[in-house]
């Protein structure tokens, strides 16, 4: 499945419109060699698919007419967070933002700790990097890359809800910090906050 990304809606006699940008455009239109009227999927980055048929062929500025929105297309019913230190190679976290987008995370938060060799993270490409990996990858919305801060900010606030499930991943063991499963943090929160609706938030442990 071909997905493009588009969030420029616009209205015209009734009709819903969306605007192709940029390398958007220019990949539709001239690689993707589509013309007036082909059918095109957009997803405009807040998780909703909208099947399309291609209005003005303009390889700057390609238009697309709305016919069906499909929201919550690939997304699922909780919030991820990961937060990561920049590692010194930038090849290496822009890989890990690629397959963070693929198993959906929805948020992704650059770190630095005391003993981190990059000090300094732009997030330009890994914005980049997560908008091709969401279309790749079937997803509707796109995961927030924020901007750096300091593990110490982040851990005492920082975007995270203060309610949520909070996990480290750290390389050393002692008698006072036992290793836990992910599968048995996860039941010993669903425990004490099931989902409002009762349905099944994840899968068990067992299954």
């Amino acid at each position: 499945m071909e997905v493009f990304f588009g969030n420029d809606f616009f209205y015209d006699q009734g009709s819903k419109f969306v605007r192709l940008e940029g390398e958007e455009s220019s990949h539709c239109i001239r690689v993707m060699r589509h013309r007036c009227p082909d059918p095109v999927d957009i997803i405009d980055g807040e998780g909703t698919l909208y099947h399309c048929t291609l209005f003005d062929d303009n390889p700057r500025s390609a238009v697309a007419k709305v016919l069906e929105e499909t929201p919550m297309w690939g997304m699922h019913p909780y919030s991820l967070t990961m937060a990561v230190c920049p590692t010194k190679n930038n090849e290496r976290f822009e890989w890990f933002c690629e397959k963070a987008t693929e198993m959906g995370v929805d948020t992704i938060v650059p770190v630095i700790g005391e003993h981190s060799e990059r000090k300094v993270y732009k997030t330009d490409r890994a914005k980049r990097v997560v908008l091709s990996a969401a279309k790749q990858s079937l997803k509707g919305k796109l995961p927030c890359v924020e901007e750096p801060q300091s593990v110490s900010d982040w851990v005492r606030g920082g975007s995270c809800d203060t309610a949520s499930l909070r996990l480290i991943a750290y390389c050393f063991e002692d008698g006072s910090s036992p290793r836990q499963s992910l599968s048995s943090a996860l039941d010993s929160y669903l425990s004490r906050n099931p989902p409002s609706d009762g349905s099944p938030f994840l899968p068990s442990s067992s299954s």
